[in-house]
């Protein structure tokens, strides 16, 4: 069996993850102060203090959320290596969640990584200012269509939508100016979406509009020290894993005004793992099951589980230990 990890991104926050975790066992208790001890030190704020009390709208800040997710990602990964847990063999992360898999895989130390998010949320909320931009989710559509529709409504008006996440088949999320994205949804439900959710964000991540952002990102990533992976990671903007740090870099730059390939990255760690060993199993490694989710909707082969609190992170041991 090979077995990958995946991490989540932005959405998948809540008041109190890791808070049964933190109660239940003493040990685990420990790895998670060392890892939010780091975090408030290079943020000097109370970020534990947020996660597990509160309010859910400041959890909610892109700028807080960032580093929050990546925080509790690296601890139940920490958490896992404590406890025995095998090794994966490769990993990817949806969008924020790239960046967890690349702590995790040894590529960015973490005390920097957790300031780079919170100053990436900061970038992204700075850059489109509040109101402006949107997302939403478009259900029951060909990828074809939606990438026309969108290009179509950006040339026709000279303003910004297009197709950001691909997060499994018939669900693909858009995002750009806000008054584009009512337009395209108009447009996509007579071309016979299904459904078309407007998300309740403000900044309209993975689309040309984060330019501003992802040029401040790039000068603070060329200071830090990033090294070679330990665990090969799948990057979201080109689907492939990268062992050179400046092309990891610019990947990460890149994500930003780039839609997120998350199908094909799904798709591209399967088709290793089933070549190689014949069965593939996916760790969900964060708060929730969305990644879970969408897993088995790509592809049916793929044996999934989340761990986020004591009794999934058994079980997982559980399964892993016996395949």
């Amino acid at each position: 069996m090979s077995l990958a990890f995946i991490f989540p991104g932005q959405g998948s926050q809540s008041v109190g993850m890791l808070t049964s975790l933190v109660e239940e066992n003493s040990d685990y208790a420990k790895i998670v102060e060392e890892v939010f001890t780091i975090a408030n030190q290079q943020l000097g704020l109370d970020l534990w203090q947020l996660v597990s009390e509160g309010p859910m709208e400041n959890l909610n800040k892109t700028e807080y959320t960032q580093p929050a997710l990546l925080s509790v990602s690296v601890a139940l990964y920490r958490i896992w290596e404590a406890a025995g847990g095998q090794k994966p063999e490769m990993m990817a992360g949806h969008s924020l969640g790239e960046y967890s898999a690349l702590v995790c895989a040894g590529v960015l130390d973490f005390a920097d990584a957790v300031l780079l998010v919170h100053k990436r949320g900061l970038y992204m909320q700075s850059a489109v200012a509040e109101g402006e931009g949107a997302m939403a989710a478009i259900l029951g559509l060909e990828d074809d269509v939606i990438k026309s529709i969108c290009q179509q409504v950006t040339e026709e008006n000279n303003k910004t939508v297009a197709a950001v996440n691909f997060n499994s088949p018939g669900q693909v999320v858009i995002a750009g100016y806000a008054d584009m994205v009512k337009i395209a949804i108009e447009k996509l439900s007579e071309a016979g979406a299904k459904k078309c959710v407007p998300l309740p964000v403000s900044v309209p991540s993975h689309c040309a509009l984060m330019q501003p952002a992802a040029e401040q990102l790039a000068a603070d990533i060329a200071e830090i020290n990033l090294k070679e992976p330990m665990i090969p990671v799948v990057n979201n903007v080109d689907v492939i894993t990268e062992t050179d740090v400046d092309k990891i870099s610019s990947a990460l730059v890149k994500q930003l005004t780039q839609p997120v390939r998350w199908v094909e990255c799904v798709s591209s760690i399967v088709e290793k793992g089933m070549a190689e060993k014949g069965a593939i199993t996916m760790i969900e490694c964060g708060p929730g099951k969305v990644l879970t989710g969408l897993g088995k909707r790509i592809n049916r082969a793929i044996n999934g589980a989340a761990i986020n609190d004591i009794t999934s992170i058994n079980k997982a041991l559980e399964l892993t230990s016996n395949t």
